[in-house]
């Protein structure tokens, strides 16, 4: 039987990154004091992993849901030149619509949906794409807050991974899909995509309140 392949996520080390052998793995952590790495079986799930906080996989960590003060200092505060976007799927799959706001003032930018037959996944790339593509032809240095560590990684690596079919129902969703991938294979940017830190700051002001 073939072994199966592991990813290695090492947040601190010689250089942080995700591995796929044990042995570059190794040669980031070997003599390195406080490393903190882990495996995982899947690319999502360590992509997941390596931009959260380390804490929340290796040792005991904090109970989900509570921060120490000493790790609410570390986090500080939003930074408000930036915009919000968020996405809301009743169902998976089920009507979806995303959008995006000022973080401060919450003044809506945009706002898409609902389609039908759609994932909050799904939603929350497109809401990401639709910022970057917004910012840019605004020629705006603000930066760009989600909340999805998913959707941040289907957008670094220019793929909308859904395990979602495509049928009638929901071609016109499909059909952002693959103008939302385009734009970022054409298009260079410069807007940062940070995390919203929800444990820190409550929820991302484009939320929809369905919760």
């Amino acid at each position: 039987m073939a072994k199966k392949q592991k990813y290695y996520v090492v947040w601190q080390g010689k250089r942080p990154g995700i591995y796929t052998s044990w042995e570059d793995c190794n040669a980031q952590i070997k003599g390195f004091q406080g490393a903190r790495y882990k495996a995982f079986t899947s690319r999502d799930e360590a992509e997941e992993a390596f931009n959260s906080n380390y804490k929340a996989y290796v040792g005991k960590g904090q109970k989900k849901g509570t921060l120490s003060a000493e790790e609410l200092r570390k986090i500080g505060t939003p930074n408000y030149h930036s915009i919000a976007v968020d996405a809301a799927s009743s169902g998976n799959p089920g009507q979806m619509e995303y959008r995006g706001v000022d973080t401060k003032s919450g003044k809506q930018f945009f706002k898409q949906g609902p389609f039908p037959e759609g994932t909050n996944n799904i939603g929350e790339f497109l809401a990401i794409v639709h910022g970057l593509a917004f910012l840019k032809k605004k020629k705006s240095d603000r930066i760009l807050y989600s909340d999805s560590r998913t959707a941040i990684g289907w957008v670094r690596r220019k793929k909308c991974n859904t395990k979602l079919e495509e049928r009638p129902e929901n071609t016109v969703l499909f059909d952002l899909i693959r103008r939302a991938t385009s734009w970022l294979k054409k298009n260079d940017y410069d807007t940062p995509i940070v995390k919203w830190e929800t444990k820190a700051w409550g929820e991302i002001p484009a939320d929809f309140g369905r919760k």
